[in-house]
Order: structure tokens, then C-alpha cells, then sequence
């Protein structure tokens, strides 16, 4: 089944190292470690294989792969002897990066990048594409009428206002051309009443939103044990900081805190009450690519008694999240062929702010997403609709 998967926001980190990942791993270079879709439960014949994704992908900037994934080899992301091995595989996902479509209205810009997934997915002879957003985070857009109806968003696309985020138009695009799509990013995406309502029309799938890969991983572990064990949460408070272009725009107020929204819902929905406390994003430079996160978390046990629990977790991010690209890729791709349509609520296993009305216990998770793959090894549509 080949597949396509289409990364906007392919020049950046989380994408660079996605691609490199999956030309390593095709040419036997590396191990799946991180990639939950090779593991037991998980792992079927239903899935697109690694040799099967084709990449291509649109960015606003043209700093060439090769170039990118050299960057973050010096910067410790990636391996310096994988980029150095794979550098006619590099040179073909260049040949298959778009520059970002800019001017004219929204709807010309739309249809640009539906003309690009159309072409890329007939020239690879590909089954079905899956579009990836790993963009920058942005702010939370202004409402507009547009928002609410297709066929209203339609027409106020070929107007002159930005009537959609970039996210959004993506997304848009994606589904006019029936690719299913993703949002590994909190930006609103495909999240307006007119862009749910055009995917239902065109029968895809999508997930998201927001990935799952540090400080919120853990607190999808241990909220549910605070909650299980009936120990009152007082005080849940963090600070993340971290570099490289994901820091830089979280030091914008407005992106930064449609973040810190999408960070915080566990908290409140797992434990059924929102401790005292936020969680705090800075941008450290000097840190790059990789982030530190410090919690502290006060509870009370029997008789009232204080207790506390500090974590410090200190990771690369894009070595954290581009397995997760992959799986999700290969995840909504086989949902896709089983005749999956609307939100694929059973990957919330993956999101910081899953899609529906679904738990954030991650062992619950866990067993949801193993259902849905059990559904898609079967064959079995029903099972995969859920």
C-alpha cells in the first residue's frame, strides 16, 4: 500500500527527522525504537510499511533537507552517519517539497495545494496521501461566519480576508482532495463546525491534535494514579523551557497560551477538578532542540496529611515526536483503506487534546488503540469505525 505523507512544515525539525527516521529504517540503518506501531497489539499486516511512505511535503522556507537534517546532526538530534548514508534518498524527497502558495485569495491558495497532493499522489501512483501538519503553533483565529458551513466557507474564501489560519486551509485543502489529515500541533486545524462538516461530506478521516511526547506524556500516567489511589491534588504547577523554531514561537503570547490550554486539559478532565497552579512555556535559546520540564505537585493523602512530588524530564523533542509521525501516518492511512471516515478518536493515545469524548489515562488509551489496530488487522470496518 503505498502511501503518501504529505508534511507541512517539512523543512522544520519534527518533520527533518520524521524523513530521515523512515529512510533509515527502510534501508535497515536503524531500529523502530519509539515507533508504537511496530509493537505488539499495535504493530499489523493492515499498515502502510516504512518502504511504502513516500514523502513530500510544503514549507515557507527553502533551506534544502539535506541541509536541515545535516543541521540537526550537529546538534545532536540525529545521527551524523545516517544523513551521511542516505544522500540520494534526501536528494528524492527535495524533488517532492513545495514552497508554501502565497497571494491571491484563500481559495486560490487552496487550490494550489490540492493541484500539489493531486500531482505528487499521481506521479508516486499512490493509494491515498496522508497529509501531517508539523507547523509552527498558532494563535487562536478570530471567529468569522465562514466558520460554521462549507458552503459558506466556501464562498468567503474567494473574498479578500484571511478567513482561515493556516492550519485550517491546509486542512481545507487536505479534504477537498480526500486525504485524510493530521494535526500534530494545537493550532486549530481542521477543529471549525464548516471543516468537520466538509470531511463528513468527503468521507476521510483525521486526527489530532496537539502530540504527546514530555511533560504531558507523564501527566497522563500519573493523574490517573493520583485519581485511582483518591489522593486530593492541590497544587499541579510546571515549567517548560525549551529552543530551536518551536520555542521561538511559543514566545508569542497568543500562541503560547493556545499550548499551555491544550497542556492543561488533562489535568481537568482526568481528575475531575483543576488543581491550583498553570503551566508555564519559555524560550531558552541555547537549549535548541531538546527541552526541560520541572514539575511540582502537592496532594493530600489520609487525615489531610501534605505529601509533594517533583519530576524533571529532559528530552529531544523531535527525536521524541517523529516516531509518533510515523505512526500516525501509518495508523490513519490503514483507517482510510478500512473505510474509517470523521474523527479517530481510539489515536488519542497520541494527543495532548485528543478529538471526541475520550479518557487521558494513557493505559486506558493504550487499550483503545489496540482495539482499533485488532479492528484494522481483521479487516473489520464496523470495528474500525468504531
Amino acid at each position: 500500500m503505498r502511501t503518501g505523507v504529505w508534511l507541512v512544515g517539512a523543512r522544520g525539525s519534527v518533520a527533518t527527522t520524521s524523513i530521515v527516521g523512515a529512510l533509515a529504517l527502510r534501508a535497515g540503518l536503524t531500529g523502530p525504537t519509539g515507533c508504537v506501531t511496530e509493537l505488539p497489539g499495535v504493530s499489523t499486516p493492515a499498515l502502510p510499511g516504512f518502504a511504502d511512505l513516500v514523502f513530500g511535503g510544503h514549507d515557507v522556507v527553502a533551506t534544502p533537507i539535506a541541509k536541515r537534517a545535516e543541521a540537526l546532526a550537529d546538534a545532536g538530534v540525529l545521527p551524523a552517519r545516517l544523513v551521511a548514508a542516505l544522500p540520494e534518498e534526501l536528494a528524492a524527497v527535495e524533488r517532492e517539497l513545495r514552497p508554501a502558495p502565497t497571494g491571491g485569495t484563500q481559495a486560490d491558495r487552496a487550490a494550489a495545494i490540492v493541484r500539489d497532493l493531486t500531482m505528487f499522489r499521481q506521479r508516486h501512483e499512490l493509494a491515498r496521501v496522508v497529509m501531517v501538519n508539523v507547523a509552527a503553533t498558532e494563535p487562536t483565529p478570530p471567529a468569522h461566519p465562514g466558520h460554521a458551513d462549507p458552503d459558506a466557507l466556501r464562498d468567503a474564501l474567494g473574498g479578500p480576508d484571511e478567513v482561515l489560519p493556516p492550519s485550517s486551509l491546509y486542512a481545507y485543502a487536505a479534504v477537498t482532495a480526500d486525504c485524510p489529515y493530521v494535526d500534530f500541533t494545537p493550532s486549530t486545524g481542521l477543529r471549525l463546525p464548516a471543516l468537520t462538516a466538509l470531511a463528513e461530506r468527503h468521507g476521510v478521516p483525521y486526527a489530532g491534535h496537539d502530540g504527546k511526547t514530555g511533560e504531558t506524556l507523564l501527566k497522563s500516567v500519573l493523574a490517573p494514579m493520583f485519581a485511582m489511589r483518591h489522593l486530593a491534588v492541590r497544587s499541579w504547577s510546571g515549567l517548560n523551557l525549551l529552543g530551536g523554531g518551536d520555542g521561538a514561537t511559543l514566545a508569542d503570547p497568543d500562541a503560547n497560551a493556545a499550548k499551555v490550554r491544550s497542556k492543561q486539559r488533562v489535568l481537568g478532565e482526568t481528575l475531575g477538578y483543576l488543581p491550583q497552579g498553570d503551566t508555564r512555556i519559555g524560550y531558552v535559546e541555547e537549549l535548541g532542540d531538546f527541552k526541560t520540564a520541572w514539575d511540582l505537585i502537592t496532594f493530600a493523602g489520609f487525615l489531610g496529611t501534605g505529601m509533594r512530588l517533583e519530576f524533571t524530564w529532559h528530552g529531544c523533542d523531535s527525536a521524541l515526536a517523529a516516531p509518533l509521525v510515523l505512526d500516525l501516518a501509518r495508523l490513519t492511512a490503514a483507517a482510510h483503506a478500512a473505510g474509517r471516515t470523521g474523527p479517530l478518536d481510539d489515536l488519542a493515545f497520541f494527543f495532548k487534546d485528543p478529538l471526541g469524548t475520550v479518557t487521558h489515562s494513557l493505559a486506558d488509551q493504550w487499550t483503545r488503540l489496540c482495539a482499533f489496530a485488532d479492528g484494522l488487522d481483521a479487516g473489520d470496518t464496523d470495528v474500525a469505525r468504531g
